[in-house]
């Protein structure tokens, strides 16, 4: 049974159930009533029979009669007062299950999309080595040929041991993360990551700044450096025309603000927070172009929470996104 029938067959029995219980609401309030009237007649020919009936008027204000109704109201209010917690609490379960529902549906597409985009990211460079070795192999070739298939092979290597390093990341960064402060230049730890980018995009312009006196901070260097290539490398990745990123560092009391803007695709407003879950990229996996797994921006929020920080997206102006860290210098 699919999750489809599952839930029809769920609303249907809500529907039943709050059916079943309206009509035995109904049917105990009557019983209540006939037996309240029933009493009250009894009382009505109790009293006659003493003596003590004088009108309708003295009747209606008697200590048994008065006793006799207080009764029925109290079995009254408690009928229609259980009915409302019954109906409360039908309700509740109803939004659990649909809420439930919908986390399944969530999680299915998620893990879907996973599974189509880590299969062709370990295919991919797979199948480019086992190319290159097969044409090392099979063919004679110059010096300059040689070191061309070779680099090539090498740097898809270099992205399958990335994307690994990342899968084992994701999944140790499900425990706190434990931090080792230490002193960082950031020019000589984001230089060579800017330098690493342009060999993969040689057209790419990459404008890196920093605010004087914001180059030498105290943080953990792994994070920074996890931080920071990701950025980049999202920035770059997601700009499929133009391949302009700008990165700004300053200081503004005692945190670092880290932006990183570019005129890629953007981001919608609806998908700004989703983008830092785990495994969850934009749109379906089947039709997608760009290669990813849904993983870098999960870890960039991970480790920016490790060190005491936080992250937003804002719109870049014309297009593109802006991606926003503040964190905390542990020199001041």
């Amino acid at each position: 049974m699919n999750n489809n029938k599952l839930r029809l067959l769920s609303y249907v029995i809500i529907v039943y159930m709050l059916l079943a219980f309206a009509w035995w609401t109904i049917l105990l309030n009557n019983k209540n009533e006939d037996a309240f009237t029933a009493k009250k007649e009894l009382l009505r020919i109790v009293l006659i029979a003493d003596n003590q009936y004088e009108d309708e008027r003295s009747f209606l204000q008697h200590p048994s009669y008065l006793n006799l109704k207080q009764r029925y109201e109290r079995r009254q209010l408690m009928i229609f007062g259980e009915s409302l917690v019954f109906v409360i609490s039908l309700f509740i379960g109803f939004w659990f299950i649909n809420k439930g529902y919908r986390d399944i549906i969530k999680n299915s597409k998620t893990k879907t999309n996973f599974l189509l985009s880590i299969s062709h990211e370990l295919k991919s460079p797979v199948a480019s080595v086992k190319l290159a070795l097969e044409t090392i192999i099979k063919r004679k070739l110059s010096s300059e040929q040689l070191l061309k298939v070779s680099s090539g092979a090498l740097a898809e290597n270099t992205r399958l041991g990335s994307l690994i390093e990342n899968l084992l990341l994701a999944t140790k960064l499900e425990d706190p993360y434990e931090i080792k402060i230490e002193e960082i230049n950031l020019c000589e730890l984001i230089q060579p990551m800017i330098n690493n980018e342009l060999l993969k995009y040689p057209e790419a312009q990459i404008v890196f700044q920093i605010e004087e006196g914001a180059n030498i901070v105290k943080s953990d260097r792994f994070a920074l450096q996890t931080i920071f290539s990701n950025l980049l490398e999202n920035a770059l990745k997601y700009s499929p025309t133009i391949k302009e990123v700008n990165m700004k560092i300053e200081t503004s009391g005692l945190d670092i603000i880290i932006a990183v803007a570019d005129k890629g695709i953007g981001i919608p407003d609806e998908e700004k927070t989703k983008i830092f879950e785990k495994f969850y990229r934009l749109g379906a996996e089947i039709t997608r172009a760009t290669k990813g797994t849904g993983l870098g921006l999960f870890i960039i929020s991970k480790m920016v929470t490790a060190l005491e920080g936080n992250i937003r997206v804002e719109d870049n102006d014309p297009e593109g996104s802006v991606f926003i860290v503040h964190l905390k210098d542990h020199l001041n």
